[in-house]
């Protein structure tokens, strides 16, 4: 395993121009320096590749691991996520379970907010899957 990320090694900074209307739980932009680790999309599954639940709090919340487990694997932490893509089978859901959504969150980034998009599809290709997460890390 690739060592742990340290502060002085990557910094992200939030670019939010006065231009734009101010983000709630994202960031316009991030600028930072540091090798780029592109983490394919990740379900709700174990590491038997088992969905954890039909939850959809608790997939965003296995899907978020999943993310975070190969940017540690990287030599990250969840700091260096510069940007992530939140893919939902159903947007009224997410809406509805926002705050589960925002602990869950907190529990593994605090206070940080990458680039970030949500976009409502149709179907993902596990079909128990209604959340699929990638990203992009700075490590």
């Amino acid at each position: 395993m690739a060592a742990r990320w340290s502060e002085t090694e990557v910094k992200l900074t939030a670019i939010n121009p006065e231009s734009l209307a101010k983000p709630r739980g994202y960031n316009n932009g991030i600028k930072g320096r540091g090798d780029l680790v592109f983490v394919a999309g990740q379900v709700g599954w174990n590491r038997e590749g088992r969905m954890v639940s039909a939850d959809f709090v608790e997939q965003f919340a296995q899907a978020l691991d999943n993310v975070l487990d190969v940017v540690w694997a990287a030599g990250g932490s969840p700091e260096s996520v510069a940007r992530m893509i939140v893919y939902v089978t159903d947007k009224a859901e997410y809406r509805r379970r926002a705050r589960q959504v925002g602990e869950a969150w907190r529990r593994r980034l605090g206070k940080h907010f990458p680039a970030m998009a949500l976009v409502e599809v149709k179907s993902l290709l596990e079909d128990d899957a209604q959340v699929e997460i990638e990203a992009v890390a700075l490590v």
